[in-house]
């Protein structure tokens, strides 16, 4: 059988995409950098490969015997140089593709991803959809909006305070998903004979706004809650307090501007959008249960 390549396969997307292989009988390698992630994946049924995305050497073996790969671009928050960090390891998934002989590559992008140009961490995505190109190889990519995820970061302030940080305006409201969504979507892609495009978007029910996530926190949790909007001229430290690095803080600040101007948007063409079926409240509602 076809062995299904796993990039991130301890991520909250990778790993959904794995075990929605493994449950469809399809044969999966995990590729994680943490080797506490090992006997997990391989109870699931996976084989587990321990490999770092800027170990060229490592990635070759890891992706040997591969025939499809899940590629993604992790941001971290911690790269002094999140683009040229970016370059060096899509530059080592090239090379362990074509000593693999991969046919096929389904690319985890973003919304916006279609700029190239001033959009921040938006580029890392960008860079991606593009670093196969010249390559004998099926190239899928899959657009997400923003994740419902990425509100979890401030869970602790929301519980203790009843306040929700927010750098997006509290009533703008933005295409938003479930990563779960997304990752139901990419194995149904993974494992159909038959594509209709080459790019894809998955965007949830509706559009959603700070104050629509607010008020998901305030249904879960039985208190008020209440948008917090960060200043403009507070971001940085913000980002700084955080743990950000430098560059990192440079590269949020420039993909939020993006976002907030309407450039983390939905590309014109050939496009299909696939619109998620999680609710925000039960998303909500399950990840703070997750989290007591």
């Amino acid at each position: 059988m076809f062995m299904n390549i796993i990039i991130g396969a301890s991520g909250q997307v990778g790993g959904a995409v794995a075990a929605g292989l493994l449950k469809k009988g399809k044969p999966v390698k995990a590729v994680v950098r943490d080797e506490r992630k090992v006997s997990e994946l391989k109870g699931q049924g996976a084989e587990v490969a321990v490999a770092d995305a800027f170990d060229k050497e490592a990635l070759i073996k890891a992706f040997a015997k591969g025939d499809t790969l899940f590629a993604i671009t992790p941001e971290t928050g911690q790269s002094d140089d999140v683009l040229g960090d970016t370059r060096k390891m899509l530059d080592n998934y090239r090379e362990a593709v074509k000593a693999a002989g991969i046919k096929k590559i389904m690319a985890l992008s973003s919304i916006g991803a279609q700029y190239d140009q001033g959009t921040g961490n938006l580029l890392m995505s960008h860079m991606l959809e593009a670093a196969f190109s010249n390559l004998d190889v099926k190239m899928t990519c899959i657009r997400p909006a923003y994740y419902f995820s990425n509100w979890l970061f401030h869970l602790d302030t929301v519980r203790e305070k009843g306040i929700l940080p927010s750098f997006l305006p509290p009533d703008m409201k933005i295409p938003m998903v479930s990563p779960m969504d997304v990752a139901k979507k990419v194995v149904e892609i993974m494992t159909s004979p038959n594509l209709a495009s080459d790019r894809y978007e998955i965007h949830g029910r509706m559009t959603y706004s700070p104050e629509d996530i607010a008020r998901a926190y305030a249904k879960a949790l039985n208190r008020e809650v209440t948008v917090q909007e960060i200043p403009r001229d507070e971001w940085e430290n913000t980002l700084k307090e955080a743990g950000f690095t430098t560059d990192a803080i440079r590269n949020f600040i420039e993909m939020t501007d993006a976002v907030i101007d309407g450039r983390k948007l939905s590309e014109t063409g050939e496009v299909i959008v696939f619109p998620g079926k999680s609710r925000l409240n039960e998303y909500i509602a399950e990840a703070i249960a997750a989290r007591p």
